[in-house]
């Protein structure tokens, strides 16, 4: 399976550092830097970041912008390099913004991002907390949240996500300060938003401790995140499960452990649902699917949930489906993918990739999805 990874670099990062202008926000000053003969490092710093990823090289396919923004370095290091969207010479916010927005087009399972405070302002207002990212520290100014400590430390949280690894996801403040105060001496930092940014795990005691309290503790957590993320104008697919059964109970619902009920607005629509009575309901409504893996292969789908059939699965669509599970099944199954074995080769293959999985309360982690015919 490929690890989709977006790759931005902004080339000029960090340019005014060096000749103390304390910043390279703006073109004017990317310029001047230059003029004054700084030498741009982002590349390089990306790279240090790449090479942890060599030896997985087979497994990942960059997608990028052309040249300087990326390109250059990932073909360079001979990783399978798809260019998603052309920059002007001396690249500018606006072009971050709008690689970024590529990249989300394509699906790519995170944006791998070099710069400062600036650049990450860039990358947030264009994905949002839509995909997880991750910056290389290569500016001037790095306040943000959203930065791995060194260059190497961010490659190697990606080879854990590439690899397999249960790889929790956190939000994270997006930060900058006023250059031009900075330029006077006075730091004014202001907040500008969160992206998700994927951290190496952190267990809890209870969950390390892995007795039947500690799963029950944990079903609860991620049953009460659940239903404190539902929108009561949003129809809500229950798929099989125990974990899942943890979501009703959690609602005071009658649930049918070993098929498919409906509710709306915290309430029992219908139970028991068949694919036809299914897809019926789902027409012209906004609907939800949640489900977890069923028994000891990782299945999603087709294993115990027939009824959630290609047709539904399509018409809910990839983006409003939410996985649960606690970690210590996601443990279980020794870093092999989540199966989607739904009957239908090309649905298999459009859900395959990597996925957000709610595994405690406002706690996730990436997890990967294969089908039993994906090589």
């Amino acid at each position: 399976m490929q690890f989709k990874l977006g790759l931005i670099i902004n080339p000029v990062a960090g340019l005014g550092g060096s000749v103390a202008l304390k910043g390279s926000d703006g073109e004017e000053t990317a310029q001047q830097a230059l003029a004054l003969g700084a030498m741009p490092k982002a590349n390089q710093r990306t790279m240090l970041a790449l090479e942890q990823l060599l030896t997985h090289k087979a497994q990942i396919e960059v997608f990028t912008a052309n040249g300087e923004m990326g390109e250059t370095t990932a073909r360079a290091l001979g990783f399978k390099t798809q260019v998603v969207y052309q920059s002007k010479k001396l690249t500018t916010p606006e072009d971050t913004e709008q690689a970024a927005k590529a990249m989300l087009a394509c699906g790519v399972d995170m944006i791998l991002f070099a710069g400062g405070d600036g650049t990450a302002r860039n990358i947030c207002a264009a994905v949002d907390d839509s995909v997880p990212v991750l910056g290389v520290p290569a500016g001037c100014k790095i306040h943000s949240g959203v930065y791995a400590i060194t260059p190497k430390a961010a490659g190697r949280v990606v080879e854990m996500l590439v690899t397999g690894e249960l790889v929790t996801l956190s939000e994270a403040d997006v930060m900058d300060i006023d250059e031009e105060a900075f330029r006077q001496g006075s730091v004014r930092a202001k907040r500008y938003g969160e992206m998700q940014v994927p951290s190496e795990l952190r267990y809890v005691q209870s969950v390390k401790n892995g007795g039947k309290e500690s799963d029950e503790l944990v079903l609860t957590d991620i049953a009460a995140y659940v239903i404190s993320e539902m929108d009561a104008d949003t129809q809500y697919i229950m798929g099989s499960g125990s974990t899942v059964a943890a979501i009703m109970e959690e609602l005071g619902l009658e649930n049918t452990l070993l098929g498919v009920d409906l509710i709306q607005d915290q309430q029992l629509v219908a139970q028991d649902m068949t694919a036809s009575e299914l897809l019926a309901k789902v027409k012209g409504v906004p609907t939800k699917l949640v489900i977890t893996l069923i028994g000891g292969q990782g299945h999603i789908f087709g294993r115990g949930n027939q009824q959630l059939s290609p047709a539904l699965i399509r018409a809910i669509g990839k983006e409003n489906i939410i996985v649960v599970a606690t970690k210590t099944k996601l443990q279980a199954l020794h870093g092999r993918p989540l199966i989607a074995d739904t009957g239908d080769e090309q649905l298999d293959d459009a859900l395959s990739g990597y996925i957000k999985v709610i595994t405690g309360y406002n706690d996730h982690v990436m997890y990967a999805v294969g089908h039993p015919d994906l090589n």
